[in-house]
């Protein structure tokens, strides 16, 4: 029996570094637009959902995906795990990807290898993140339906809820809890200052430079070593990593 796998990207609009940047274009196409495409590629995704919020102007991010063939939720735009968890609870889901829309080059072929490593794993939760050594904006994170219930049910702190994952992390085995088997997959090199998320506007200029010169269809490792190559590190790499979820644990 093939496993049911919904894969999930968050987007809004609202940003307070880059408002709408995820509706922002490179040649007349959005980075959503950009990232939907590449996502369409998967080949172990049952279903794309896009989870967005019920403020006013993100009804055109529900539009736009629906209009693209996408199923689009819309739900709290500060609890992002309620929203997680209402986008999928009637769905039967066995596994659940997240993704965020921020990362328009998101490797489809790395979101299929994360995937299978966390189902022949049988892991509660895998990810490519938990060692962060691939490029900040190639983040996937796999994990069974049944942890994401659980965390819905009992994450309490303000990070846990804004950021869907944090609870099942803290207490799995690789953070010395017991309740979830979490696995990293593991980079071939240490890549972690390449940066492919769009938080600023340098961020924005540089996928707009790897899409003109490369195009849409590239792999990850094609992109980070074009970045290498033409040392265009330099334009973002002082962006500190996971700002968001840093601030929020800030505020716990």
């Amino acid at each position: 029996m093939e496993l049911k796998t919904i894969l999930i990207t968050q987007a809004r609009t609202g940003s307070t570094r880059l408002p709408g940047k995820v509706l922002m274009e490179v040649d007349g196409k959005s980075l959503l637009q950009i990232h939907l495409d590449r996502l369409k590629k998967c080949h172990k995704i049952s279903k794309i959902i896009v989870a967005t919020t019920e403020n006013e102007e993100d009804q055109v991010i529900f539009d736009k995906a629906t209009e693209w063939g996408f199923e689009s939720y819309r739900g709290s735009e500060s609890d992002v795990l309620d929203r997680f968890y209402q986008s999928v609870k009637d769905q039967n889901p066995d596994w659940i990807v997240r993704v965020t829309s921020d990362c328009p080059l998101i490797d489809p072929e790395l979101v299929d290898q994360v995937v299978a490593f966390a189902q022949e794993n049988d892991c509660d939760y895998a990810s490519n993140g938990l060692i962060e050594n691939y490029p900040d904006g190639q983040d996937v994170e796999v994990f069974k339906f049944s942890a994401l219930q659980l965390a819905w049910e009992h994450a309490k702190l303000n990070s846990e809820r804004e950021h869907v994952t944090p609870f099942i992390r803290n207490n799995s085995d690789f953070k010395d809890g017991n309740l979830f088997k979490a696995l990293n997959f593991a980079c071939p090199a240490d890549f972690s200052t390449i940066r492919m998320t769009v938080d600023e506007p340098v961020d924005f200029d540089l996928i707009e430079i790897l899409i003109h010169k490369l195009g849409t269809e590239q792999s990850w490792l094609t992109y980070t070593k074009y970045i290498i190559e033409h040392n265009l590190g330099k334009l973002n790499d002082q962006i500190i990593r996971n700002e968001g979820l840093l601030k929020s644990l800030k505020n716990d």
